[in-house]
């Protein structure tokens, strides 16, 4: 038998009242069609289910039996109906997104403000970690989005280009860099450079775009707080990108934008293809494409002006005062002239 809310909040309404009359005007029906109802319920369960009189209604030993499981069943009905309607509009839901630290602690806070102001009863989970790993949350569904620069177009996993970011120079405040016009690669390699871990897609955009060249590396490390606190020391100069810039926002370290060709970073928004998102992922979605990144007003410094820059254009780089090139660093032999441009593509985060 197929029960029906309405069959069960019938047979409520005249178990309560113990009267045809009032129960039918409850259920907002005739008397002869809430009679008909009841019937129905009871030659489906194959038993009676009230005592009828003229002057008296009441359940029997079988009807007292079922008002329990009828409340039951219509109190979880009601309940399911209700999360479908919250979760509809967007007032309850869950939705999880994986992304690059840097965007998460950058970017990302100021977003998920706005989405959370908006639908405040949507639990977040924020997973701050390397592309691969974001890439991996997506594929195992423990996240529904995810911004990486791995460029995971598969048969399983989606991709669009979320928007691309350009790179800078961090150094020292009194650095010879700080003030040179323009900066090419070869005019890093003279001065230690602090890099960070191969795994990292700065890392590995940086490595190819400078290629053949290598930078005079002095450490090597896994956070870019730690690439500040080391350029802030003057231990060394590196090359971040735009959106890491927060983490060198200080009075004693200077930024400057890098026009070099093949130096720029895609990031990609990634989600499956076999698999809808959820209502607030979708939510969450449209938030993100219309918040994206503004990485080129970033990446606009204007270059240095007056006489500090004719002073940095009429001088070579390793020549200057400051920021002096550490001994016995030289360039490739075979190295050509012209450098070449090549994006890995299967990059690691």
């Amino acid at each position: 038998m197929n029960l029906s809310t309405r069959q069960l909040r019938a047979f409520l309404h005249l178990a309560e009242q113990r009267s045809f009359t009032r129960a039918a005007a409850l259920t907002h029906l005739s008397q002869p069609a809430f009679s008909t109802l009841i019937r129905a319920l009871e030659a489906g369960l194959g038993q009676r289910l009230f005592d009828r009189s003229t002057r008296h209604v009441a359940l029997t030993v079988e009807g007292r039996a079922f008002e329990g499981a009828a409340r039951r069943i219509l109190a979880e009905a009601d309940g399911a109906l209700a999360s479908a309607r919250d979760y509809a509009a967007r007032r309850r839901g869950r939705v999880s997104i994986a992304l690059l630290p840097s965007l998460a602690a950058g970017w990302l806070p100021a977003v998920l403000a706005e989405f959370r102001a908006t639908h405040p009863g949507i639990e977040l989970e924020v997973a701050d970690v390397l592309s691969e790993a974001c890439i991996e949350r997506v594929r195992a569904g423990e996240a529904e989005l995810a911004i990486a620069a791995i460029r995971a177009d598969t048969p399983e996993l989606r991709a669009e280009l979320f928007c691309s970011d350009r790179f800078h120079l961090v150094c020292p405040q009194h650095h010879a860099l700080a003030e040179a016009a323009a900066v090419r690669a070869r005019d890093l390699l003279p001065y230690p450079f602090i890099h960070l871990s191969r795994t990292s897609s700065v890392r590995q955009y940086l490595d190819a775009a400078v290629h053949p060249l290598q930078m005079n590396t002095l450490l090597e490390v896994d956070q870019l707080a730690t690439v500040m606190g080391m350029v802030r020391a003057g231990l060394g100069i590196s090359v971040v990108p735009s959106l890491t810039l927060f983490h060198f926002r200080d009075p004693r370290v200077v930024t400057r934008p890098l026009a070099w060709r093949g130096l720029t970073r895609r990031l990609y928004l990634v989600r499956r293809r076999d698999r809808s998102l959820s209502l607030a992922a979708e939510s969450l979605h449209a938030l993100l494409l219309g918040r994206k990144p503004a990485t080129e007003a970033a990446s606009a410094a204007p270059a240095p002006q007056g006489e500090a820059a004719g002073r940095a254009a009429a001088a070579p780089v390793s020549a200057r005062p400051s920021g002096k090139p550490l001994a016995g660093v030289r360039r490739s032999r075979n190295a050509p002239r012209v450098l070449r441009s090549k994006i890995p593509t299967g990059e690691r985060p």
